[in-house]
């Protein structure tokens, strides 16, 4: 006999099934909105491909540079501030400048720069925030959004005090907040007192700054000895910009330097289990390839930034697969 529902028992189908639909509605609609969402962007550093010499020496004028990666298809561009002051003393138009950055679909995510603004003597550290605010204004006249700020000076102190360094840190983001450029506290895996992961975050976390934040690098975290695990515990809105490369087995750590850095996908670097960290933080950062390759540095610049974006993007594909 055929079975009966009553209208209470229809009324509780019906609305499973609706609830059933919505939700899974709702589900495709999620997935399909995170896969919209670019998870990474992909940036130029200009350590990359600046050297015409093969050796380092001679770096490549900055609108060669800027070119070479508009036309490889980079989101964003990480200069020398050294050759934007260059390009600006020899007379060229900052103005141009700007428009040309602009005009290739690139933005000024960060910029790398030496100021000593970590050092113990006075006289120095006062030099090195009158460098900060030099680099920060000329940064800012072609839209430039960030500065690095490497322990410079102090690679070779092993009782740096860290509290002090975060109150010095403080003052160049202040300093910053009135330029309208955040420094980037730079991890260095050869330096002697901010070498690791804990201490750049001890710094950061000290300085009691909202704009705090640190620029990690794949090969300067392994150099140092930090666990790339750790990435986990730092929120992802205090990493805008991160330095993406990769490492050989050997030399090992103890040796390898920075000409020995590789394409990343190239070495053995645990890429994928960085970029889920990094993700699962919440970081949608610029992924910003910066290498100091001989090798590369030899070869054609423009084969080199494609070569290097499209190991990029395969490397994050590959992550999320």
């Amino acid at each position: 006999m055929p079975v009966s529902l009553d209208r209470r028992q229809l009324l509780a189908a019906g609305g499973a099934g609706i609830v059933t639909s919505f939700v899974g509605t709702t589900t495709q609609s999620a997935r399909a909105a995170e896969q919209a969402v670019p998870r990474f962007g992909y940036c130029l550093n200009m350590s990359t491909i600046r050297a015409f010499d093969g050796k380092g020496g001679t770096p490549r004028p900055i609108v060669e540079q800027i070119a070479i990666a508009a036309k490889a298809g980079y989101n964003a561009i990480e200069p020398w501030v050294r050759e934007v002051h260059e390009y600006k003393e020899s007379g060229g138009s900052m103005k141009d400048l700007r428009k040309r950055i602009e005009d290739g679909g690139l933005t000024v995510e960060s910029a790398i720069g030496f100021a000593t603004w970590i050092v113990d003597d006075a006289a120095k550290r006062a030099e090195g925030y009158e460098t900060a605010k030099r680099d920060m204004d000329v940064l800012l006249e072609i839209g430039g959004k960030r500065l690095a700020a490497p322990p410079v000076g102090a690679t070779n102190q092993t009782d740096l005090n860290l509290f002090a360094v975060a109150e010095r840190y403080r003052k160049l983001l202040e300093i910053g907040d009135e330029i309208g450029v955040v420094p980037e506290l730079e991890l260095w895996g050869f330096s002697k007192s901010m070498s690791r992961l804990g201490e750049v975050m001890f710094v950061a976390v000290e300085s009691g700054h909202p704009s705090a934040c640190v620029l990690p690098d794949v090969y300067h975290i392994y150099k140092g000895g930090s666990a790339f695990t750790g990435l986990g515990l730092i929120n992802g809105s205090s990493i805008q910009v991160f330095h993406m490369n990769d490492y050989p087995a050997d030399p090992p750590r103890e040796t390898i330097g920075d000409a020995d850095r590789v394409y990343p996908g190239d070495g053995v670097a645990p890429l994928g289990d960085i970029l889920r960290t990094l993700h699962a933080t919440g970081c949608h950062c610029m992924l910003s390839l910066e290498l100091f390759n001989r090798e590369y540095w030899k070869q054609d610049p423009a084969e080199v930034a494609k070569t290097g974006l499209a190991k990029m993007r395969a490397t994050v594909e590959a992550a999320f697969a």
